[in-house]
């Protein structure tokens, strides 16, 4: 099994890259703690590049491995005093070994799927939520990575933050509507409830859960992605990195991963 190409991705291709422009929000920008907070909310208004490696190890019957970068750029838009547009992208950068069959590799960039939020910029009683459409396009650069469809449905996602600890969920389904005629169409829900608790050193415990639900193939996956965070300065440069194991709890017949790994660095550029 080549793991050891999947294992330096881990450490060096690694993350979760995010800019922070925090045009309404008065907390200041540069404490640990708000910052921490802000980044545990995905419809915050802030500019935002991410980056996130997941590293799987261990599928199926050949024992393959997948590395999967998802570059995830955030960018909010006022448009009025009172609400934002929050748009979206993941654009996952995949390298596979030993998944379509025995000594096989494929890598290149899968399909992207971007969404746009509307929001109201200031949250109620710790409950913040935002609604709208969600994209699926076919920019697979391979057969094996790509749909070869494009696809749109509804997304949503909303959360709680109380005192140090933030709580929520994020949804969408997505049913494809063009594309290659000779592909399987597409329909997919994707499910991702979160919490994490934050100290007031800006470092955090949490986790996620990854459900994926294809209806077409009539198929569950299901990730657990528990992970620890800190906040620290590089120079004049703050930074959050995040690391934990991946656990594969729900997977097609012989798609089940033995173990898998994140690391997240994000990069936070106060206004």
């Amino acid at each position: 099994m080549k793991t050891r190409n999947i294992l330096g991705l881990l450490f060096f291709a690694i993350g979760h890259f995010t800019v922070l422009n925090a045009q309404e929000d008065p907390a200041p920008a540069n404490n640990n703690e708000d910052i921490a907070k802000k980044l545990a909310n995905p419809i915050a208004s802030l500019v935002s590049v991410p980056f996130q490696n997941n590293t799987d190890i261990g599928i199926g019957p050949n024992n393959g491995s997948r590395n999967t970068m998802n570059f995830q750029p955030v960018f909010p838009i006022a448009l009025n005093e009172n609400i934002n547009l929050i748009t979206r992208m993941v654009l996952p950068v995949i390298a596979q070994y030993n998944i379509t069959s025995v000594g096989s590799s494929e890598f290149g960039l899968g399909d992207a799927v971007i969404s746009a939020f509307v929001s109201p910029k200031n949250s109620k009683n710790g409950l913040t939520w935002g609604a709208g459409p969600a994209l699926l396009v076919p920019t697979g650069t391979n057969e094996f990575l790509s749909s070869q469809k494009f696809g749109i449905g509804p997304t949503a996602v909303a959360l709680y933050q109380i005192n140090d600890i933030t709580f929520g969920g994020l949804v969408n389904q997505i049913w494809s509507v063009a594309g290659n005629s000779n592909r399987t169409d597409v329909s997919s829900l994707f499910f991702q409830p979160f919490f994490v608790y934050n100290w007031k050193s800006g470092a955090g415990v949490g986790g996620n859960f990854e459900l994926t639900q294809n209806w077409s193939g009539n198929n569950t996956t299901l990730w657990f992605n528990p992970t620890i965070s800190g906040i620290t300065s590089l120079g004049t440069q703050k930074t959050q990195f995040a690391v934990g194991p991946r656990f594969n709890l729900i997977a097609p017949n012989n798609g089940r991963a033995d173990i898998g790994f994140r690391a997240v660095v994000i990069f936070v550029f106060p206004k």
